[in-house]
């Protein structure tokens, strides 16, 4: 047994020096991002403080921010108006409280209703009054109360954007911004229908103004959050060996050969997936980014890359 063992491990020794042939490791995008986790540090305390009421709390006249006509899709039938000529878009209804349908299964369903003025509007929620939770959102509807918490806390202050996906105030068509300088937040506005605030904000270096959509962070588009947006300390000084040069490459998104790993992700973000080359040599690692972009990296040296 014992010469036998010896012998496997002989076998296995010799397998794994010497072969010149190099091992090729895919990398999920699931391991990859466990393996940059290294650079984004523990999760932190949610930066904004949001304290949304249930539903049994709503005062009448609550305000509601529509964010499409299809709105209109979700309101109960009534012949004191006609649903396709509705156009409800940019416009606030006020809450006017709730009525509680047939009795189903010894429950209380609760319907929501809701006034431009003109009409009144149903809502059919689906559920009973204890169920509607301080979470509960509307379709197509944001909570200009949480506009106000949210505006509250941010405007009149300085932070440090964390993306250059900067949206033109007047057209909110995408533009190519800057990433980790600072900003001055100077208002929060209702947002659309997927991300339920609009922040403005100008550069404080060139007073170029722009805007960018965020989530509360209740929502499933926590990448999109306030704290995974902006940060409230010069970032940089996170990166003391990070020359001002490649600092600035960082800043507008821009990649050179001989940047590091971290500089490079800072760049351009986490990679979708990772393949690792390990041979006698050193470590050889692609890393590659929608749209066909890659980068490849000898030893955490960039020495090629496609952008």
């Amino acid at each position: 047994m014992g010469k036998t063992l010896s012998y496997i491990l002989l076998l296995l020794a010799l397998v794994s020096c010497g072969t010149g042939i190099e091992s090729t490791t895919a990398v999920s995008e699931k391991q990859a991002r466990k393996e940059l986790a290294q650079y984004k540090g523990p999760k932190a305390v949610p930066s904004l403080r949001l304290e949304p009421d249930s539903v049994a709390h709503w005062k009448a006249g609550k305000q509601f921010y529509v964010t499409d006509d299809q709105v209109r899709l979700i309101f109960t039938h009534s012949d004191a108006y006609n649903p396709d000529t509705l156009h409800l878009a940019g416009h606030v209804l006020s809450y006017a409280g709730y009525d509680t349908g047939s009795v189903l299964d010894n429950r209380h369903d609760v319907t929501l209703k809701f006034s431009d003025g003109a009409h009144t509007y149903g809502i059919a929620t689906g559920k009973t009054l204890a169920e509607l939770h301080s979470d509960y959102t509307l379709p197509f509807m944001i909570d200009m109360d949480v506009v106000r918490q949210v505006s509250s806390q941010l405007v009149g202050h300085d932070y440090y954007i964390k993306t250059r996906i900067w949206y033109n105030p007047a057209t909110e068509e995408m533009i190519d911004g800057r990433q980790f300088i600072k900003v001055h937040i100077d208002s929060v506005l209702p947002g659309n229908k997927v991300l339920p605030l609009k922040v403005m904000f100008t550069a404080s270096d060139n007073r170029e103004r722009a805007m960018l959509w965020l989530s509360t962070g209740a929502s499933a588009m926590h990448s999109r959050d306030f704290d995974s947006m902006f940060a409230r300390q010069d970032l940089h000084l996170s990166y003391p060996n990070i020359s001002d040069e490649n600092w600035q490459r960082i800043v507008h998104g821009q990649i050179a050969l001989e940047m590091t790993k971290e500089e490079c992700r800072l760049a351009m973000g986490n990679p979708s997936s990772i393949n690792q080359l390990p041979d006698q040599t050193g470590l050889k690692e692609y890393w590659y980014y929608d749209g066909g972009r890659f980068l490849y990296f000898q030893d955490g040296i960039l020495k090629k890359f496609r952008k």
